[in-house]
Protein backbone atom coordinates (compact mmCIF):
# COMPACT_ATOMS: atom_id res chain seq x y z
CA UNK A 1 0.00 0.00 0.00
CA UNK A 2 0.93 3.42 -1.06
CA UNK A 3 0.84 6.30 1.25
CA UNK A 4 1.46 10.19 1.50
CA UNK A 5 2.87 12.72 3.21
CA UNK A 6 3.33 16.40 2.40
CA UNK A 7 6.24 18.41 2.63
CA UNK A 8 6.53 22.22 1.78
CA UNK A 9 7.07 21.09 -1.65
CA UNK A 10 6.21 17.66 -1.96
CA UNK A 11 3.28 15.00 -1.60
CA UNK A 12 5.91 12.24 -0.96
CA UNK A 13 5.27 8.61 -1.52
CA UNK A 14 6.32 6.12 0.85
CA UNK A 15 5.54 2.27 1.49
CA UNK A 16 5.24 1.25 5.67
CA UNK A 17 5.99 -2.14 6.67
CA UNK A 18 6.18 -3.48 10.43
CA UNK A 19 4.74 -2.48 13.25
CA UNK A 20 4.74 1.61 14.04
CA UNK A 21 5.11 1.07 18.23
CA UNK A 22 8.67 -0.61 16.75
CA UNK A 23 11.95 1.78 16.50
CA UNK A 24 11.65 2.77 12.55
CA UNK A 25 14.53 2.67 9.98
CA UNK A 26 13.59 4.80 6.90
CA UNK A 27 15.68 3.44 3.68
CA UNK A 28 16.54 5.65 0.59
CA UNK A 29 17.07 5.12 -2.67
CA UNK A 30 19.31 5.79 -4.82
CA UNK A 31 19.38 6.52 -8.56
CA UNK A 32 18.47 5.01 -11.09
CA UNK A 33 16.26 3.43 -8.67
CA UNK A 34 13.41 2.94 -6.33
CA UNK A 35 12.25 1.83 -2.95
CA UNK A 36 11.59 -1.95 -4.23
CA UNK A 37 15.30 -1.95 -4.39
CA UNK A 38 15.37 -2.62 -0.59
CA UNK A 39 12.37 -5.73 -1.31
CA UNK A 40 15.87 -8.51 0.36
CA UNK A 41 16.28 -6.20 3.11
CA UNK A 42 13.33 -5.47 4.27
CA UNK A 43 11.74 -8.60 5.66
CA UNK A 44 14.79 -9.57 7.85
CA UNK A 45 14.59 -5.52 9.88
CA UNK A 46 10.76 -6.64 10.39
CA UNK A 47 11.00 -9.88 11.88
CA UNK A 48 13.83 -8.14 13.44
CA UNK A 49 11.12 -6.17 15.43
CA UNK A 50 11.95 -2.70 13.28
CA UNK A 51 9.52 -0.46 11.28
CA UNK A 52 10.54 0.36 7.86
CA UNK A 53 9.78 3.10 5.61
CA UNK A 54 10.66 3.48 2.13
CA UNK A 55 9.88 6.52 0.44
CA UNK A 56 9.93 7.91 -3.47
CA UNK A 57 12.45 11.01 -3.83
CA UNK A 58 11.24 13.70 -5.69
CA UNK A 59 11.39 12.88 -9.39
CA UNK A 60 10.17 9.27 -8.67
CA UNK A 61 7.78 7.32 -8.95
CA UNK A 62 4.78 8.64 -6.89
CA UNK A 63 6.07 11.16 -4.80
CA UNK A 64 4.72 14.62 -6.62
CA UNK A 65 5.11 18.51 -6.25
CA UNK A 66 2.62 20.26 -4.89
CA UNK A 67 3.73 23.30 -7.23
CA UNK A 68 3.70 23.10 -11.15
CA UNK A 69 5.78 26.33 -10.61
CA UNK A 70 8.46 24.84 -7.94
CA UNK A 71 11.83 24.80 -9.70
CA UNK A 72 12.63 20.57 -10.64
CA UNK A 73 16.22 21.38 -8.45
CA UNK A 74 18.06 17.88 -8.29
CA UNK A 75 20.53 19.83 -6.06
CA UNK A 76 21.55 17.74 -2.96
CA UNK A 77 20.57 20.21 -0.30
CA UNK A 78 17.06 19.93 -1.96
CA UNK A 79 16.71 16.23 -1.76
CA UNK A 80 18.34 16.53 2.15
CA UNK A 81 15.81 19.04 2.81
CA UNK A 82 12.67 17.16 1.49
CA UNK A 83 13.37 13.82 4.08
CA UNK A 84 14.64 16.17 6.55
CA UNK A 85 10.78 17.74 6.36
CA UNK A 86 9.89 13.85 5.85
CA UNK A 87 10.65 12.95 9.16
CA UNK A 88 9.37 15.91 10.88
CA UNK A 89 6.61 15.04 9.18
CA UNK A 90 6.23 11.42 10.47
CA UNK A 91 6.89 12.72 14.24
CA UNK A 92 4.09 15.48 13.73
CA UNK A 93 2.02 12.38 12.23
CA UNK A 94 2.75 9.03 14.37
CA UNK A 95 5.74 10.47 16.61
CA UNK A 96 8.26 7.73 15.86
CA UNK A 97 10.69 9.71 17.64
CA UNK A 98 14.57 9.54 16.24
CA UNK A 99 15.44 6.79 12.97
CA UNK A 100 17.64 4.90 11.84
CA UNK A 101 18.70 5.82 8.27
CA UNK A 102 19.91 3.49 5.81
CA UNK A 103 20.67 5.27 1.92
CA UNK A 104 22.24 3.66 -1.37
CA UNK A 105 23.56 6.17 -3.85
CA UNK A 106 21.77 9.09 -3.76
CA UNK A 107 20.45 7.96 -0.52
CA UNK A 108 23.60 7.70 1.03
CA UNK A 109 24.44 11.03 0.12
CA UNK A 110 21.00 12.58 1.47
CA UNK A 111 21.87 10.64 5.06
CA UNK A 112 25.45 11.93 5.36
CA UNK A 113 24.12 15.30 4.47
CA UNK A 114 21.39 14.90 6.77
CA UNK A 115 23.92 13.43 9.85
CA UNK A 116 25.43 16.53 9.46
CA UNK A 117 22.91 19.27 9.61
CA UNK A 118 20.45 17.55 11.75
CA UNK A 119 21.80 14.77 13.63
CA UNK A 120 19.29 15.37 16.56
CA UNK A 121 16.88 13.69 13.74
CA UNK A 122 18.69 10.13 13.78
CA UNK A 123 20.42 7.79 15.72
CA UNK A 124 22.43 5.83 13.28
CA UNK A 125 23.68 5.83 9.58
CA UNK A 126 24.37 2.69 6.97
CA UNK A 127 25.63 4.59 3.46
CA UNK A 128 26.12 2.31 0.74
CA UNK A 129 28.42 2.40 -2.33
CA UNK A 130 28.75 6.16 -1.48
CA UNK A 131 31.51 8.12 0.95
CA UNK A 132 31.48 11.32 2.07
CA UNK A 133 32.42 14.53 1.24
CA UNK A 134 32.37 13.41 -2.51
CA UNK A 135 29.19 16.01 -3.79
CA UNK A 136 31.81 19.49 -3.89
CA UNK A 137 32.63 20.31 -7.48
CA UNK A 138 35.85 21.34 -6.42
CA UNK A 139 36.85 18.27 -5.21
CA UNK A 140 39.87 16.06 -6.95
CA UNK A 141 39.01 12.68 -8.67
CA UNK A 142 41.20 10.15 -9.73
CA UNK A 143 41.23 9.48 -13.92
CA UNK A 144 39.78 5.99 -13.33
CA UNK A 145 37.21 7.64 -11.47
CA UNK A 146 36.42 10.68 -14.24
CA UNK A 147 36.13 7.23 -16.39
CA UNK A 148 33.31 6.07 -14.15
CA UNK A 149 31.51 8.80 -14.25
CA UNK A 150 30.94 9.36 -17.84
CA UNK A 151 27.42 9.57 -17.85
CA UNK A 152 27.23 12.63 -15.44
CA UNK A 153 29.55 14.37 -17.89
CA UNK A 154 26.53 13.08 -20.87
CA UNK A 155 23.99 14.52 -18.81
CA UNK A 156 25.84 17.79 -19.06
CA UNK A 157 24.79 17.74 -22.62
CA UNK A 158 21.56 18.52 -23.81
CA UNK A 159 22.03 15.08 -25.81
CA UNK A 160 22.03 13.56 -23.01
CA UNK A 161 18.82 15.20 -22.14
CA UNK A 162 17.70 13.98 -25.39
CA UNK A 163 18.39 10.61 -24.59
CA UNK A 164 16.84 10.23 -20.95
CA UNK A 165 13.81 11.34 -23.09
CA UNK A 166 13.87 8.85 -25.72
CA UNK A 167 15.72 6.01 -24.53
CA UNK A 168 15.67 5.96 -20.80
CA UNK A 169 14.95 2.32 -20.11
CA UNK A 170 17.80 1.38 -22.41
CA UNK A 171 20.29 3.58 -21.57
CA UNK A 172 19.91 2.80 -17.84
CA UNK A 173 20.21 -1.16 -18.42
CA UNK A 174 23.18 -0.55 -19.95
CA UNK A 175 24.55 1.76 -16.82
CA UNK A 176 23.01 -1.14 -14.28
CA UNK A 177 25.55 -3.84 -16.22
CA UNK A 178 28.21 -1.50 -16.12
CA UNK A 179 28.11 -0.89 -12.80
CA UNK A 180 27.24 -4.52 -11.38
CA UNK A 181 29.79 -6.67 -13.61
CA UNK A 182 29.05 -9.86 -11.67
CA UNK A 183 25.00 -9.72 -10.98
CA UNK A 184 22.77 -11.63 -13.80
CA UNK A 185 19.89 -9.22 -13.01
CA UNK A 186 16.60 -10.54 -15.39
CA UNK A 187 14.75 -7.89 -17.39
CA UNK A 188 11.78 -8.10 -15.67
CA UNK A 189 13.90 -7.31 -12.47
CA UNK A 190 15.18 -4.37 -14.19
CA UNK A 191 11.71 -3.28 -16.06
CA UNK A 192 9.94 -3.86 -12.38
CA UNK A 193 12.29 -0.82 -11.64
CA UNK A 194 12.25 0.97 -14.65
CA UNK A 195 8.52 1.94 -14.64
CA UNK A 196 9.33 4.21 -11.80
CA UNK A 197 11.56 6.56 -14.27
CA UNK A 198 8.31 7.52 -15.80
CA UNK A 199 7.16 10.34 -13.50
CA UNK A 200 7.23 13.66 -15.46
CA UNK A 201 9.79 15.17 -13.03
CA UNK A 202 12.44 12.03 -13.54
CA UNK A 203 14.48 14.02 -16.65
CA UNK A 204 14.50 17.10 -15.22
CA UNK A 205 16.07 16.24 -11.73
CA UNK A 206 18.15 13.57 -13.24
CA UNK A 207 19.34 16.31 -15.18
CA UNK A 208 20.08 19.19 -12.89
CA UNK A 209 21.10 16.51 -9.86
CA UNK A 210 24.41 15.74 -11.67
CA UNK A 211 24.92 19.47 -13.48
CA UNK A 212 24.27 21.19 -10.16
CA UNK A 213 26.89 18.52 -8.81
CA UNK A 214 29.40 20.36 -10.99
CA UNK A 215 28.86 23.06 -10.85
CA UNK A 216 26.88 23.65 -14.30
CA UNK A 217 23.52 24.41 -13.10
CA UNK A 218 22.76 27.09 -10.53
CA UNK A 219 21.58 26.92 -6.89
CA UNK A 220 18.08 26.91 -5.95
CA UNK A 221 18.13 29.99 -3.81
CA UNK A 222 15.75 28.49 -1.49
CA UNK A 223 18.71 25.81 -0.05
CA UNK A 224 21.32 28.74 -0.47
CA UNK A 225 22.42 28.18 3.46
CA UNK A 226 22.05 24.37 3.33
CA UNK A 227 24.03 24.31 0.43
CA UNK A 228 26.91 26.18 1.57
CA UNK A 229 26.90 24.62 4.72
CA UNK A 230 27.45 21.12 3.25
CA UNK A 231 29.97 22.38 0.91
CA UNK A 232 32.41 22.67 4.11
CA UNK A 233 31.86 19.01 4.70
CA UNK A 234 31.14 19.47 8.28
CA UNK A 235 31.92 16.57 10.82
CA UNK A 236 29.46 14.21 11.52
CA UNK A 237 28.54 13.07 14.82
CA UNK A 238 26.18 10.63 14.33
CA UNK A 239 27.23 6.22 14.72
CA UNK A 240 28.18 5.33 10.28
CA UNK A 241 28.50 2.55 8.92
CA UNK A 242 29.25 2.23 5.01
CA UNK A 243 29.29 -0.48 2.58
CA UNK A 244 31.59 -0.53 -1.17
CA UNK A 245 31.14 -2.79 -3.70
CA UNK A 246 34.90 -3.90 -4.45
CA UNK A 247 33.56 -4.52 -8.37
CA UNK A 248 31.54 -1.08 -8.20
CA UNK A 249 31.92 0.34 -11.49
CA UNK A 250 29.58 3.80 -10.91
CA UNK A 251 31.68 5.01 -7.68
CA UNK A 252 34.93 3.37 -7.22
CA UNK A 253 35.90 2.28 -3.10
CA UNK A 254 38.47 4.68 -3.46
CA UNK A 255 35.87 7.11 -3.12
CA UNK A 256 34.91 6.01 0.44
CA UNK A 257 38.09 5.58 1.59
CA UNK A 258 40.36 7.36 4.17
CA UNK A 259 36.89 9.23 5.57
CA UNK A 260 37.50 8.54 9.34
CA UNK A 261 38.58 11.96 10.16
CA UNK A 262 35.37 13.65 8.91
CA UNK A 263 33.10 11.34 11.85
CA UNK A 264 33.30 11.96 15.87
CA UNK A 265 31.66 8.72 16.61
CA UNK A 266 31.51 5.07 15.63
CA UNK A 267 32.54 4.72 12.08
CA UNK A 268 33.31 1.46 10.11
CA UNK A 269 33.88 1.19 6.61
CA UNK A 270 33.29 -2.40 5.06
CA UNK A 271 34.29 -3.09 1.33
CA UNK A 272 32.57 -5.87 -0.33
CA UNK A 273 34.51 -8.46 -2.74
CA UNK A 274 33.18 -8.87 -5.73
CA UNK A 275 30.04 -7.00 -5.35
CA UNK A 276 28.98 -3.82 -7.77
CA UNK A 277 27.13 -0.48 -7.38
CA UNK A 278 23.54 -2.10 -5.78
CA UNK A 279 24.73 -4.07 -2.39
CA UNK A 280 20.71 -4.19 -1.55
CA UNK A 281 20.18 -6.31 -4.60
CA UNK A 282 23.54 -8.29 -4.97
CA UNK A 283 24.59 -8.83 -1.37
CA UNK A 284 21.21 -8.13 0.72
CA UNK A 285 22.61 -10.74 3.54
CA UNK A 286 25.71 -8.12 3.87
CA UNK A 287 23.54 -5.00 4.45
CA UNK A 288 20.95 -7.09 6.91
CA UNK A 289 23.96 -7.45 9.10
CA UNK A 290 25.10 -4.43 8.81
CA UNK A 291 22.46 -2.12 9.67
CA UNK A 292 21.30 -4.71 12.52
CA UNK A 293 24.88 -4.74 13.91
CA UNK A 294 24.38 -0.96 13.56
CA UNK A 295 20.94 -0.38 14.90
CA UNK A 296 21.38 -2.33 17.66
CA UNK A 297 23.62 -1.32 19.87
Amino acid sequence: MIEYLKTSRLNIAYHSYGDSDHPTIILLHGWPDAPLTWSQVIPALVNANYHCITPYLRGCGFTEFLDLQTPRSGQLAALSQDIIEFIQGLNQGFNIGKVHLVGHDWGARIGYNIAALRPDLLYTLTALSVGYGTNNPQQNISFSQIQQYWYQWFFGTEKGRETLNQDRKNLIQYMWRLWCPNWNFSDDEFLETAKYFDNPDWVDITIDSYRNRWGFSANDPEYEVIHQTLMSSPKIDVPTTVLHGGADGATLPETSANKEVFFLRYYHRFVIPNVGHFIQREAPEKVIEAILNRVGE
